[in-house]
């Protein structure tokens, strides 16, 4: 197994109309994140936080391309990135407890904190397709490059976990600071993960491990 430090190139926040963070995407201009009072994003470069969608965000947030998906209130919604309408819903697999939410292969993968896993479903119906277990609390999810990765925040340790999408085996971690908690997990397709940071308000870019 991989292991090394997190390499954090660049933090975002606190932002004046975002007490928290918890989910986080990317779109590939912008980095939505979920807060109490709505969806939230910012671009990187700039680091401004712009005008949020009007849209209940408690947990995981995710980005298929066209629409944002957001955990609230128990279920997935569907949103209208433009205007912030919810197009539709779906139930969350398990209720308060999810999490981290991703899009891949068609699907979406939420994260289920306390249960310790990462449910496959399909995002018309909400039908798990296929569960994956880990052994530490799952606050985010996200896949890069045919790479399953989930972060997890236990005991006041953090880290960001590659983890093998059959077996659910542990195939790298990276670890984060001490005391740095991470409430959202977003790839850019590239160089580098978005984690949200709870509390603290902020936004950190880890540099993704190059493969070896």
């Amino acid at each position: 197994m991989r292991h090394s430090a997190a390499e954090i190139i660049r933090e975002y926040g606190p932002f004046p109309r975002a007490s928290h963070v918890a989910g986080v995407t990317y779109d590939g201009a912008s980095v939505w994140f979920a807060s109490s009072d709505g969806l939230h994003r910012f671009e990187p470069d700039a680091g401004d936080d712009l005008p949020p969608l009007d849209v209940p965000a408690h947990a995981g947030t995710a980005y298929d391309g066209a629409f944002l998906y957001q955990i609230a209130n128990g279920q997935i919604q569907k949103v209208d990135p433009a205007t912030g309408g919810v197009v539709s819903t779906i139930p969350a697999p398990q209720g308060a407890d999810n999490s981290g939410l991703a899009w891949a292969e068609g699907a979406l993968w939420v994260g289920e904190y306390r249960g310790r896993k990462i449910h496959q479903i399909d995002p018309e119906t909400g039908a798990i397709l296929r569960t994956i277990e880990s052994n530490r609390f799952v606050t985010g999810v996200t896949w890069v490059d045919g790479e399953l990765w989930h972060a997890t925040s236990e005991n006041n340790e953090s880290e960001l976990r590659r983890i093998d999408p059959n077996t659910g085996a542990v195939l790298e971690r990276v670890e984060m600071p001490a005391g740095t908690m991470v409430s959202g997990l977003e790839s850019d397709g590239k160089d580098r993960f978005y984690c949200g940071g709870g509390n603290s308000g902020t936004v950190r870019a880890v540099r993704r491990p190059r493969k070896s």
